[in-house]
């Protein structure tokens, strides 16, 4: 039975290419929201059910943002709505909140879509009084996204490009190891983006015993902790991302384990695509 909240579509814009950002009409989730928390949304009532990190949240107007990137049968769907269209159906918020408070000189690093991810964590770092140093990363300049957004609630900004068209080139990872390297030192790391990434930033971090925190991006779908889907192991515990995250200590979480986990259903979504490309179940 369909509840009588409607979740209409108030805003949308392409922040670069296959990479949107929704406003969405949702009072209560917007109310009750805290960085680091996400929404489930289903786009069609045969759809799947997809997390998406809670990148900015309106009380008042009653509003949340998303953004995405279009990279499967969903999330093209989720793209191809307008304003004025609704979504199926929307929970959240879910997840535990980062907790933010004042650590001292702290860097948030995040890559590709997930920068808008980081933006509220950094901005709740911001205003806790910490000195927030971030390294942002993407592919290419056309692809980077939130870049002012999040110089506006940093002290310091590092930009990368894989091609070296802004920035340095290379990865954000490397920023961090150069800095590191000449002896800059941080209360915390915050890492969100492609799980390589947070992998490769908590092998950076390690031997320096640097807290580091990754938010966890498994594959979810109840988000309530009983479908054991975002199951992931931190250090002797298995955990659920839904439930006890999807914050973890970076330096313990077994990130081979999560790889192979994300890469389970590659091929049935790599199918589900094709079939959208041929004209089939693609309309939402």
């Amino acid at each position: 039975m369909r509840t009588l909240v409607k979740h209409n579509i108030i805003a949308t814009r392409v922040l670069a290419p296959d990479i949107k950002l929704l406003k969405i009409k949702a009072p209560l989730i917007a109310k009750n929201t805290s960085p680091g928390q996400f929404a489930i949304l289903r786009v069609d009532e045969a759809g799947e059910r997809i997390p998406l990190t809670l990148i900015d949240w309106n009380g008042d107007e009653g509003s949340i943002t998303l953004v995405f990137k279009e990279v499967g049968l969903t999330t093209r769907k989720l793209g191809a709505l307008s304003v004025g269209d609704e979504v199926h159906d929307l929970i959240g918020p879910l997840g535990t909140p980062v907790g933010t408070k004042y650590y001292g000189r702290v860097c948030v690093i995040s890559g590709g879509v997930a920068i808008a991810s980081a933006y509220p964590t950094a901005k709740e770092l911001k205003d806790k009084g910490n000195h927030v140093t971030a390294i942002i990363g993407a592919q290419t300049a056309e692809s980077l996204i939130f870049e002012q957004e999040t110089k506006r609630v940093s002290d310091q900004l590092y930009v990368t490009t894989d091609d070296g068209s802004k920035g340095q080139k290379g990865f954000a990872s490397g920023i961090l190891q150069g800095l590191l390297q000449s002896g800059k030192r941080f209360d915390l790391v915050f890492a969100v983006g492609p799980v390589q990434m947070m992998n490769a930033v908590s092998e950076i971090t390690k031997p320096y015993k640097m807290r580091t925190i990754a938010s966890l991006n498994s594959l979810m779908v109840d988000g309530t902790g009983m479908c054991g889907c975002c199951r992931v192991t931190v250090g002797d515990k298995t955990m659920f991302t839904c439930v006890d995250g999807p914050e973890f200590d970076a330096n313990l979480v077994d990130f081979n384990e999560l790889i192979s986990r994300l890469d389970m259903y590659r091929d049935e979504e790599r199918l589900a695509l094709d079939g959208c490309e041929r004209g089939l179940r693609c309309k939402a």
